[in-house]
């Protein structure tokens, strides 16, 4: 029996990493998490490079946040040096690394982002996940559809689920993400990033743009001196982005990596008659590349 050939689901169109290659933003080891959250706000983003002299040493992320933040740290994030949470164990890649050698760290090693340094370990500047989606668009035939690459089973949260559950979920499962459901429906999605404003901490790192928001919200209004219990007066619905955008099974990975990189979001719920079936990220997207395109046999 012939087998049936393989659609092809990435041209062949060379793709330079120096062209993705970015300066990141650095910081301190010595710096504190609270700066850290400060910046990672101000600027959009989910990463800061720790960076001593000319070499990095360091990366710090919102996980990183979120974990030090959690209902579990008696320390505030105000006391907490970023030196002494941020991941030394770096990957890394040479500037004449490909955009494959990139895709494959970050699938192997289940990171968001690479630090390309030189022969001398200076910093040169980091790849993203962002940035390979970004890749993807390019190289796309647009003849891989969604429910190939996606996550089928789905961790879950309910709306009422308190933030000490929700952070649970995240660390116990080792994921970025949970899908908040009702009915099945997904009605909600809920990442670190929604841990890093401050209004998931103590109050007296509250901006006084987010004291005014949680003070016209009844929910907010009371703080507590003790951390578990000021947490565990929010729930998955005070702190998730709502009617989240969704996509369909048979709709094109294309279609789905350009709704991440206009929207500024790393995953999308997958939907079939209004009811929650799968989800796909920009790790799916990545694992494309890193195969160069070859899904296995199970997956196709």
């Amino acid at each position: 029996m012939k087998l049936k050939r393989q659609p092809k689901i990435l041209k062949n169109i060379p793709v330079e990493l120096k062209s993705l290659v970015k300066t990141p933003i650095t910081i301190a080891p010595n710096a504190t998490l609270l700066d850290v959250r400060d910046i990672l706000i101000r600027y959009g983003i989910g990463r800061l490079v720790v960076k001593s002299g000319k070499k990095s040493i360091g990366i710090i992320t919102e996980k990183d946040i979120a974990r030090s933040a959690s209902v579990f740290s008696k320390k505030p994030i105000g006391k907490v040096l970023v030196g002494e949470v941020m991941s030394k164990n770096l990957i890394t890649v040479s500037p004449n690394a490909s955009i494959y050698d990139c895709a494959k760290q970050m699938t192997q090693h289940g990171i968001s982002s690479v630090i390309v340094q030189d022969k001398r370990q200076n910093l040169v500047g980091v790849v993203t996940k962002t940035d390979l989606v970004s890749t993807f668009l390019v190289q796309s035939t647009a003849s891989l559809e969604i429910s190939k690459i996606m996550t089928k089973k789905v961790i879950t949260v309910s709306p009422d689920d308190s933030i000490f559950e929700i952070q649970s979920v995240l660390f116990n499962n080792k994921i970025s993400r949970v899908v908040v459901t009702k009915n099945k429906k997904p009605v909600g999605i809920i990442t670190y990033r929604d841990f890093v404003p401050a209004k998931t901490l103590h109050k007296e790192y509250v901006t006084p743009m987010e004291r005014e928001d949680i003070s016209s919200d009844s929910q907010l209004n009371e703080f507590n001196v003790n951390q578990l219990s000021y947490l565990l007066t929010f729930s998955a619905k005070d702190i998730m982005t709502k009617e989240p955008f969704v996509v369909y099974p048979d709709n094109d990975a294309y279609t789905a990596a350009i709704i991440m990189i206009r929207q500024g979001i790393s995953g999308i719920p997958v939907i079939r008659n209004q009811k929650l079936v799968g989800l796909i990220t920009k790790s799916d997207i990545v694992n494309v590349l890193a195969s160069k395109g070859k899904l296995n046999s199970s997956n196709v």
